[in-house]
């Protein structure tokens, strides 16, 4: 009888472990630790010419948090030029670099890859640093860059301060430099805006217009609704969660799937569009498939297209674009460039969308849009703003950062504050911790920025 308990009680044990794979699906978030180690290495390695070892401890273990992180193993291939990682030697993913494209997974349904551009990355791009003389700023600066060992590392990596057009001051990080391409992150979505903005002043898309995703065509589905600016503004109403666990939507977008934007368009409504604010990059990746197939010609065509029309303006050296298995810009994470260049895009919302030679990119009024208030929320289109009622704006504006500042921002604190006002941009850059990332240092100075510099405004 005592056997029979026993063999009841290992069968339903056996049972219940099995519904909770079948519910849960472990193996989706260790595919997502094996994806995301081959990606962000491969990139960090080929695109930035960093150590891959010193980026696996500073940008992948702080995301793959725990003992999980034991388990992930990688080998770089720099014949082939692509890194191999798993985990627990169960799971495997591989990322390969294309030169001019950065890197992308390697999944059986991908499109060709690009034909490679020129490597230009050994090619020296960019002036002396510009050490801060002003006290204050440098005293920030220290501040902005030291770990105290009782707060979250913020291991910050490069900063960029610009005045009325001029580099004041910048530092960086031992092993960086003006010209060593820095992961975005989100402030992708930001470059997102500009490439929607020419093509709107192009007249070939509108923000009202609807998204016309090809998965939202059948008769009656509410989805059709969901226009241009909803998807910029994070208000599509999609149950497309974004959060920091390896199960969530977004991340099994980036790192599970080849056709990032046709996941995301396959999520359903948990919201009537327009009316609800959940930040998403599921709405980016849809937007971004929708630009790429406005320009045409891949994601070769959509590498000339930004060049000609926002870097090569803007003087923008060494940036690198990365494009999914589809062949489409991941819009939402993934642009690599040097914090130079990041504050050269930021100058180009500090002056209202046109070039320092006067060359209008951006439409009129473009900038006023983006960095306005979305549902009374801090986010406006593709940037965070000060603009609204929000507590986060106020607090932000009570520290010493001006009402009218708005700024780019991605995961592990990788920002670009534009502040009109003051005519500064600060970029920053880094692979930074919870909870806040190092923005309370950030926002300290742009304060000392502002108070030491006053006699320069104009």
């Amino acid at each position: 009888m005592a056997m029979r308990i026993l063999r009841y009680t290992a069968a339903a044990l056996v049972l219940i472990v099995v519904i909770l794979m079948l519910v849960f699906r472990p193996d989706r978030a260790v595919r997502v630790a094996a994806g995301l180690t081959a990606h962000n290495l491969c990139s960090a390695t080929f695109v930035a010419r960093l150590d891959p070892d010193a980026t696996f401890k500073e940008q992948v273990q702080v995301i793959i948090d725990g003992p999980a992180s034991e388990l992930v193993h990688y080998n770089v291939d720099r014949t082939q030029r692509s890194i191999d990682a798993s985990f627990a030697w169960i799971i495997h993913a591989r990322a390969s670099y294309t030169p001019g494209y950065g890197c992308r997974l390697d999944y059986p349904e991908n499109v060709p890859a690009p034909v490679p551009l020129a490597d230009t990355s050994d090619t020296p791009q960019e002036s002396a640093i510009v050490p801060p003389l002003n006290p204050q700023i440098a005293a920030a600066l220290d501040r902005v860059f030291s770990d105290d060992k009782t707060q979250p590392v913020k291991n910050v990596k490069a900063v960029v301060i610009v005045k009325n057009g001029r580099v004041i001051a910048e530092r960086y990080a031992p092993g960086f430099g003006p010209d060593t391409p820095l992961l975005s992150y989100s402030v992708a979505k930001s470059f997102t805006n500009a490439l929607l903005g020419i093509l709107v002043r192009d007249g070939r898309l509108r923000i009202d217009q609807p998204a016309g995703a090809p998965e939202w065509q059948n008769a009656g589905d509410p989805r059709a609704k969901i226009t241009v600016e909803d998807l910029m503004r994070m208000r599509s109403g999609l149950d497309a969660r974004e959060a920091e666990t390896a199960f969530a939507p977004i991340a099994q977008m980036e790192y599970a799937h080849a056709d990032m934007a046709g996941f995301a368009a396959q999520h359903a409504l948990k919201q009537p569009p327009g009316t609800h604010w959940e930040y998403t990059s599921a709405n980016t990746l849809i937007l971004a498939r929708l630009l790429g197939k406005t320009v045409g010609g891949g994601a070769e065509g959509m590498r000339a297209f930004a060049g000609r029309e926002l870097f090569a303006p803007l003087g923008m050296a060494g940036v690198t674009m990365e494009f999914d298995g589809a062949g489409v810009f991941v819009g939402s994470s993934y642009v690599y460039a040097p914090a130079r260049a990041y504050a050269r895009f930021g100058e180009l919302y500090l002056n209202d969308g046109v070039t320092p030679q006067g060359r209008r990119i951006l439409p009129e009024g473009w900038v006023a849009w983006s960095r306005r208030s979305t549902l009374n929320m801090a986010y406006g289109a593709g940037f965070w703003t000060n603009d609204g009622p929000s507590r986060m704006a106020a607090s932000r504006v009570k520290q010493g950062f001006p009402k009218d500042g708005f700024f780019a921002s991605g995961d592990l604190g990788q920002r670009i504050y534009i502040v009109p006002s003051e005519r500064l941009v600060v970029a920053r850059f880094g692979y930074s911790q919870p909870p806040k990332f190092g923005i309370d240092d950030d926002i300290a100075l742009i304060d000392a920025t502002i108070r030491s510099t006053r006699d320069i405004n104009h």
